[in-house]
């Protein structure tokens, strides 16, 4: 490998030389570099190991198809980047890279010691071999982890910021090789709006190559480009690559605008990247084709690399690959990146499968050109130093056949064609089906959705001429515009495939995978006979590869193996994303509070003010617990409980879902979407619901206060209103269109203070003066309208706690004039601010369910020992209502809510702990939902989910959380505390 003299093609900058690192040892290279193209500039070889094997491999591609240079970017920094290509990261000063593999490193791979192994760990090896026992399966998983993969997450926060953009226009064309460029002229010629795409850093794509060998090419592009950047009607996006293209035109692209740049001249105001949405009339796919490797032994190793990218590497950034090189492949390209190779000052060797070109301006250049042959095996210890070739033969019977007799050739680099593959990936996001052409030998673009072209290599043409005639023609047709193909298509030429004999070792097909032909054999063989299940079985095509080199030859070996058409196979899923795409780009600017916000109550600056600690519920910030002095939560949480249970205590409930519902229907929505009946509900009443979805499983629950007739004030949990909000309004709006009823939210139009505890009712007496608060004239789950503090008020008795409880309801503004009014009117009576963290455990000493906790999807009004909820007797049924008659709903044995109390009264279960009959009994009958200690109760307490569980009141079970303890519990009734309701009314 060595940088060649300057040429006309190149696109580096000799004259800005770039210092950077590799693995610790400082190299340097220019501006136009890609970080591959350095690397082989400066004789490095190896730039990683193999995933499974651990084996030495080298750069293979020159582009986003390279499946062995993984490598990390900027390692333990805010611009850490894990699994770039480094055939596309273009080398800035000072950049730092590391591989991406090697246990513990590049040079030493603890995998590469175990290759005497390596052929007891074929493909899906550790589903057989660690299956017993298995307990031990945590321990293997770990160190298997451990052997496999290549990058590792960062651990520092990304320093950098990332946007997104929409925009619309008349013809997207992706793709800036020939067929692209001609495209985007003639669309944006014609007179529409054209947006122009490429993955590169600079436009013409392939035709650097042609470039570099023909001066018409490069006359043609100069000039193509420049019109192209002048127009009016053409945006151009460079280091842009379109990852997915949805229904109707919908294009998803990653633009890279600041990744090449080095880390001190980057602008923190402007993003890193940027996701663009692209909705456009017209999509022309001018996206090419990749060269797919040819199937022989020992052909991931470094310096056998692709014929297409040795020639690239020659034109585009003047690096010569090897100096005793050999050309190898089934199609005619081979014989111009022999031509290349020689015009570098090197003699190559053409070995080629077939009989029939006319090599005599090589053979006459001293070239040995040897037809009729093909490669069977590389080999060398660190990189190539021989390769194997035999006679080949085609037999119409068995197709073709490679001979025993051995000739061995001496070579630094293996350049390789098997035949290109068209990039069809985009095409079959939206659901289209590649089919094979015999003339082609490759799965072609079907291109059958409307206002989609294709264009150039993707479509079969192997000349820059006719990719460009083509390109003009769909061009025309994107705009509009009547057209006719100037020139008829070239084909690309290939051979049939030469598949490698069946069972044959280390032959990979999927480099980045480490899938080996001998891997698709076994598959079969072990009846895995679709290629999707093959792939999954092999891990054919995972990874950020997606198979871009090694699909297509392994549906050609599971074709051989199976005696199938290559065209019976088919090909797997082509599915987004094409390449990866960075978490950061594709969340944008909604990041912390952009991508969650917080919200807060009225009252936050009060609650900030008495020290509380916060946490998030539904977005909103609640307090959590108000410590005093050095109290940590638990004491915190018990001081709170006990002042609520024997004095008096205050809760800010403005986050509850609020939903106002008005309508001479709105009595009937009520019915129908609550379990329990609301006909007789009369102004000035309140009631607790129930709500189910279809399949009779419990969303959501709260109480409704009847302001009139037509109007409901409905409450549902913090976190499930927007949720339920929208459940309402789409069943309103597609299956009771009928109804005469209309929903508003009205959330933060309310603020709510809780006055709770058997003082409560004292309190209120002072507060308001115009309302009788005595139990007899304003009974539980009543409401009344009053006047608090002089501020009009919704004064609601129901209890999340089992106390005596006023919620006092204002317009949003008087939120915190209220609270600080009824804090200043407490402390006669030692009133006390709790939080969410106290009234979790009041709630569950008196068994109230939390949705969402205490149920999980799969929990019925009967499950959760709520039958008292349910009306099946109103005239239209509610939702779930029927589901609720399924054999598997109504079955015995259901998990059901209970309570659960531990031998020991002061250990508290951990929440989510199985539940197990016997000691030993690895059969789960359920698990904890919530867990405490009571203060109240002076012991743990928990509710819980058990398989028939209210059968079995009084029995032992065990709890058996990750610890690996064992905790007798007895499962008791889930209502602790007050089970006669006597403390309802507090003080008298």
């Amino acid at each position: 490998m060595k940088r060649l003299y300057k040429q006309a093609s190149e696109r580096i900058d000799r004259s800005k030389e770039i210092h950077f690192s590799w693995q610790g040892a400082h190299y340097t290279g220019y501006v136009g570099d890609t970080l591959a193209s350095a690397l082989l500039a400066n004789g490095v070889k190896l730039v990683g190991r193999s995933f499974k094997y651990g084996r030495q491999r080298g750069i293979m591609a020159a582009g986003v198809e390279e499946p062995n240079a993984l490598v990390i970017l900027e390692p333990d920094t805010g611009y850490h980047v894990p699994n770039a290509r480094a055939t596309e990261v273009e080398i800035y000063p000072d950049l730092v890279a590391t591989a991406a593999s090697g246990i513990p490193s590049i040079n030493e791979d603890v995998r590469a010691w175990l290759k005497p192994f390596h052929r007891f760990m074929a493909a899906g090896f550790y589903y057989k071999t660690f299956m017993s026992p298995a307990s031990l399966w945590p321990k293997y998983e770990e160190q298997l982890r451990k052997l496999a993969g290549f990058a590792t997450a960062p651990s520092q926060p990304d320093a950098e910021t990332y946007d997104h953009y929409n925009q619309h226009v008349d013809v997207a064309v992706i793709g800036g090789g020939a067929a692209g460029l001609a495209a985007a002229l003639a669309a944006a010629n014609a007179g529409s709006k054209v947006l122009l795409l490429d993955e590169r850093a600079q436009l013409g794509g392939e035709l650097v190559v042609d470039a570099g060998r023909d001066p018409a090419a490069q006359a043609w592009f100069e000039q193509t480009r420049a019109a192209l950047e002048t127009h009016v009607n053409v945006k151009i996006l460079l280091r842009t690559t379109a990852y997915a293209l949805h229904d109707y035109n919908l294009l998803l692209a990653l633009e890279r605008r600041q990744d090449h740049l080095t880390i001190g001249a980057r602008n923190p105001k402007q993003p890193r990247q940027r996701l663009h949405r692209i909705r456009a009339n017209t999509v022309v796919l001018a996206t090419g084709s990749h060269e797919r490797p040819l199937m022989f032994a020992n052909n991931d190793l470094p310096g056998v690399m692709l014929a297409s990218a040795v020639s690239r590497y020659q034109y585009e950034y003047s690096v010569l690959c090897g100096s005793k090189p050999i050309v190898v492949g089934n199609n005619d390209s081979i014989y111009d990146v022999a031509r290349d190779l020689v015009k570098a000052g090197t003699r190559p060797v053409v070995v080629d499968c077939r009989m029939d070109y006319d090599a005599s301006d090589l053979t006459k250049l001293g070239v040995i050109v040897k037809q009729g042959y093909t490669i069977v095996k590389a080999e060398g210890r660190a990189s190539v130093e021989r390769a194997l070739i035999a006679k080949t033969a085609y037999n119409a019977t068995h197709g073709w056949v490679v001979g025993d007799a051995l000739e061995t050739l001496t070579c630094d680099l293996i350049a390789c064609s098997g035949g290109f593959s068209p990039l069809v990936h985009l095409d079959c996001h939206t659901g289209s089906k590649p089919w094979f052409s015999t003339d082609y030998q490759a799965f072609m673009p079907a291109c059958d959705k409307p206002n989609r072209y294709v264009a150039g290599s993707v479509n079969g043409h192997s000349d820059w001429q006719g990719a460009a005639a083509e390109g003009e023609y769909v061009g025309l047709l994107a705009a509009g515009q009547t057209a006719n193909l100037a020139s008829a298509p070239k084909l690309l030429n290939v051979a049939d495939f030469i598949c490698p004999e069946v069972g044959r070792d280390k032959v990979f097909l999927d480099m980045q995978n480490d899938v080996k032909a001998s891997d698709v054999e076994l598959a079969i063989r072990e009846n895995y006979r679709s290629i999707e299940h093959i792939k999954r079985y092999t891990a054919l095509g995972f990874g950020t590869d997606q198979g871009k080199t090694g699909n297509v030859n392994g549906i050609a070996v599971a074709a051989k193996v199976m005696n199938l058409p290559i065209e019976e196979v088919g090909t797997t899923t082509f599915r987004p994303m094409y390449t990866p795409v960075t978490l950061g780009a594709l969340a944008g600017s909604e990041v912390g509070l952009h991508s969650d916000p917080q919200r807060f109550t009225p009252i936050q600056a009060s609650h900030r003010a008495k020290g509380a600690e916060f946490e998030v519920v539904g977005q909103w910030m609640r307090p959590w617990y108000f410590p005093q002095g050095s109290e940590d939560m638990h004491q915190a949480v018990a001081r709170e409980c006990l002042a609520v249970r024997n004095s008096l205590g205050m809760m800010d409930a403005s986050t509850l879902g609020k939903i106002d519902i008005q309508g001479p229907d709105a009595r009937e929505l009520l019915a129908r979407v609550y379990t329990n009946a609301w006909a007789k509900l009369v102004p000035g009443k309140c009631r607790y619901g129930l709500m189910c979805d279809e399949t009779g499983m419990i969303i959501d629950d709260g109480v409704t206060a009847c302001i009139s007739d037509t109007h409901f004030l409905m409450t549902t949990t913090t976190g499930g209103a927007a949720r339920i909000y929208n459940h309402l309004e789409t069943w309103l709006q597609t299956e009771w269109p009928d109804l005469n009823v209309y929903i508003t939210s009205v959330t933060d139009h309310w603020s709510t203070t809780a006055v709770v505890g058997p003082k409560a009712r004292r309190l209120m007496e002072q507060l308001c003066k115009d309302v009788d608060f005595s139990a007899a004239n304003f009974p539980f789950m009543d409401w009344r309208e009053g006047t608090v503090c002089g501020v009009p008020a919704r004064i609601m008795r129901i209890s999340f706690s089992g106390e005596l409880s006023y919620e006092i309801n204002v317009q949003a503004n008087y939120g915190r004039f209220i609270w600080d009014s009824v804090m200043e009117a407490g402390k006669a009576f030692n009133i006390t601010p709790y939080g969410t963290e106290s009234m979790h455990v009041l709630r569950a000493e008196k068994g109230y369910v939390i949705v969402g906790q205490d149920t999980d999807g799969s929990i019925t009004p009967y499950d959760a020992n709520m039958a008292w909820a349910v009306s099946l007797n109103k005239p239209y049924p509610f939702l779930g209502q029927r589901a609720l008659t399924r054999s598997d709903t109504a079955r015995p044995g259901r998990k059901q809510l209970v309570g659960l109390l531990t031998d020991d009264p002061n250990n508290v279960l951990k929440e989510g702990c199985q539940l197990v009959a016997e000691t030993g009994s690895k059969a789960m009958l359920g698990h904890v939902t919530s867990s405490y200690f009571s203060p109240v109760l002076g012991r743990s307490i928990a509710l819980a989910v058990v398989k028939g569980g209210l059968d079995l009141l009084g029995t032992k079970i065990y709890a058996k959380p990750l610890s690996y303890e064992v905790i007798p519990v007895t499962i008791v009734d889930s209502v602790f505390y007050d089970q006669g309701k006597e403390k309802m009314d507090g003080e008298v």
